[in-house]
């Protein structure tokens, strides 16, 4: 397979601490090489073309994310900005992919089913850099609307097929995905990812969202019962589970209790709201871009990955 050649002009760039970007930290972060190796089988060429490095677009699906950039407009900025070009590879005068070669790899990426791959082998280092005992993990679901959505509502159009209806009381139906979330209660890493149809519960699911040795494992109601309290205690976990009720014969000591175990687990699980909250109102996940459940797992993973990234720049700061 043919592949482009990037970076060679020699000094292309000089790196001071007025030209010096938050992504210049974000390259020396991870070891690229085994993200680059598990990248190998990936080919985004044009016909007759040369190939881009797959690693260098896999980057360039991270500034998307952080940027909030559609495929056009991520091309145009790669194209533009030094601090784009350093952290993907590129000099300072050689060509950029246009956003054909997007498209593509992010093909490529569902073809051979890399996303958990890559998400797995970067958060696994990011896991190694924090350096802290593990004591809990967050366990949580959001619904991402699908791509079709806003279409299908105003047109009457056919909806993803891979996605589903959802309502909740009080809130309007949503047609898309649900992305089950396993985050460490320190560090607010998310260490692991299913998902789902939107309308697939979150006790069935929860599970799948569960990282091994998961310590106290702190969730809403919603994962009452013994299906995802058996999944915890086969990972080494202790169940935290928000409570509805309790007996008792004194009602007023009876919700005491109820109030007692609840709100340690509503202070530490309500977390994970802000790793939601970034996803959707920083790094555009407020709708699925593409249709299908494997393009939504590839977007959910890219945007934890990006997120995790993000979060670990925090986090050496402060023990720094």
């Amino acid at each position: 397979m043919s592949r482009r050649r990037i970076g060679q002009e020699a000094f292309g760039f000089s790196v001071d601490r007025h030209g010096a970007s938050s992504l210049d930290d974000l390259v020396g972060l991870i070891d690229w090489a085994p993200i680059d190796q598990a990248l190998v089988v990936i080919s985004s060429a044009a016909k007759g073309e040369p190939a881009w490095p797959p690693l260098a677009l896999f980057k360039a699906m991270l500034l998307s994310i952080w940027y909030d950039l559609s495929d056009v407009k991520l091309a145009e900025a790669l194209d533009d900005r030094a601090s784009f070009r350093r952290f993907c590879g590129f000099s300072r005068s050689e060509p950029t992919p246009e956003r054909t070669a997007f498209v593509r790899f992010r093909r490529s990426l569902v073809t051979h089913g890399l996303d958990k791959r890559l998400f797995d082998a970067i958060t696994g280092q990011l896991k190694t850099r924090a350096i802290r005992v593990k004591t809990g993990t967050l366990v949580d679901a959001t619904i991402i609307a699908s791509a079709s959505e806003a279409a299908t509502n105003a047109l009457h159009l056919r909806c993803d097929g891979e996605g589903h209806w959802v309502k909740h009381k009080g809130r309007p139906a949503v047609h898309g995905f649900k992305a089950h979330v396993g985050a460490d209660a320190d560090t607010a890493l998310v260490e692991e990812i299913a998902v789902t149809p939107a309308n697939i519960n979150d006790g069935k699911a929860g599970p799948d969202a569960l990282p091994d040795n998961p310590g106290d494992v702190y969730a809403d109601s919603a994962y009452r019962g013994d299906h995802f309290g058996r999944a915890v205690i086969a990972k080494g976990g202790i169940p935290k589970i928000v409570a509805t009720g309790m007996w008792g014969r004194d009602e007023v000591e009876t919700q005491a209790r109820l109030d007692a175990w609840n709100r340690p687990i509503h202070r530490i699980r309500g977390r994970i709201e802000k790793i939601f909250g970034t996803w959707k109102r920083s790094y555009g996940l407020r709708r699925m871009r593409w249709r299908g459940l494997a393009k939504a797992g590839v977007q959910i993973r890219l945007t934890a990955i990006a997120y995790n990234m993000k979060r670990s720049l925090k986090i050496a700061a402060i023990s720094g």
